[in-house]
């Protein structure tokens, strides 16, 4: 699941192995849930239709709703997942099967991809000393998980997942076997954490020039801070972050001149060329210039 212009997206696979998305409000999992506890909860069910439903996330009146609903994503995937493992009868619900029906309006959206911004799988790096293996931080899993991509590892409920590293909030770095990928947090059960670390929040400092003023931002991404991200994902994060402004990004050059970037190409060029010898350990080692589309008189002429 991950959250999208208000809603979140859920992933639905059938018997025969197809998948389609939905995409469902916080309100609806509330209205499902009351109507499901109305129905079956221990004190209005009706015997022996009765169980004790697991719990949905409160309502939240006060905040910013895309951290509220970020903070929310987890929260649901672990719900749902306990929602799915109830008895049949409460599975063939009518509200309930409802719910994870795609509508005409379901299949019309397409879903933005998860955000990416994070590290990249690496190698395990085998060395000769030895750690027994109850010494290793490491995590039981409570539910499968099948992959999508290269980098994401797959595994079965109650496989034992030595844990390398987190790479946000919502995904850790692991191995089975012989075989390392990243993994939702929220899919199982940790034994021994990984050590604490010094920095969990990376900050990215961004520039925007409009109207002969600049503002700088010091933005929050739980990433790791060598990782140089895709051209989309980057125009994303910051399209975010100045709603209803028509956006580009740029680098500065060492005379100062501010150059637009285009596309995946241009990112090695950004952290290289615009790498700071002086920062924090959890600043990402380059600076984003953002300005508006039609003003091209943030660029040099050469005159």
């Amino acid at each position: 699941m991950f959250s999208w212009v208000g809603s979140f997206v859920i992933e639905v696979k059938s018997k025969g192995g197809s998948k389609y998305f939905i995409y469902r409000r916080y309100s609806q999992f509330f209205t499902l849930h009351a109507k499901l506890e109305v129905n079956y909860g221990p004190e209005t069910g009706t015997p022996p239709y009765i169980c004790t439903l697991p719990t949905i996330p409160p309502k939240v009146f006060v905040g910013n709703k895309k951290e509220i609903a970020e903070t929310r994503i987890p929260l649901l995937n672990a719900y749902m997942k306990v929602l799915l493992n109830s008895p049949v009868w409460l599975l063939l619900d009518e509200d309930l099967r409802i719910f994870f029906y795609q509508t005409k309006l379901d299949s019309e959206r397409i879903p933005r991809a998860l955000r990416r911004l994070r590290p990249q799988t690496r190698k395990i790096k085998r060395n000769s000393q030895h750690v027994s293996d109850v010494d290793k931080p490491r995590a039981e899993a409570m539910f499968d998980f099948k992959g999508t991509t290269a980098m994401e590892l797959s595994f079965k409920s109650g496989d034992v997942i030595y844990l390398l590293s987190r790479v946000n909030r919502d995904w850790l770095e692991g191995t089975v076997g012989d075989r390392t990928g990243i993994f939702p947090h929220s899919f199982v059960r940790i034994i021994k954490d990984l050590p604490e670390e010094q920095y969990p929040v990376s900050l990215l400092r961004c520039y925007f020039h409009d109207d002969g003023m600049c503002q700088i931002r010091e933005i929050s991404i739980e990433e790791d801070v060598k990782r140089i991200p895709l051209y989309n994902e980057l125009l994303d994060l910051i399209r975010n972050q100045f709603p209803g402004v028509d956006v580009v990004l740029n680098m500065q050059d060492a005379e100062g001149e501010l150059i637009r970037l285009l596309d995946d190409s241009d990112m090695p060029l950004l952290a290289k060329q615009d790498k700071r010898k002086s920062h924090a350990n959890n600043f990402f080692p380059w600076e984003l210039h953002v300005t508006r589309n039609g003003d091209l008189d943030v660029y040099s002429t050469g005159v």
